[in-house]
């Protein structure tokens, strides 16, 4: 199941990703 391992940490990757951003709104 590597295609599900890949797909999981691109999503994981994508919510981190949208977090930062979310901090950096709220800082700015």
């Amino acid at each position: 199941m590597i295609l599900m391992d890949s797909v999981l940490m691109i999503f994981s990757s994508l919510i981190l990703v949208i977090c930062v951003l979310a901090g950096v709104a709220f800082m700015v």
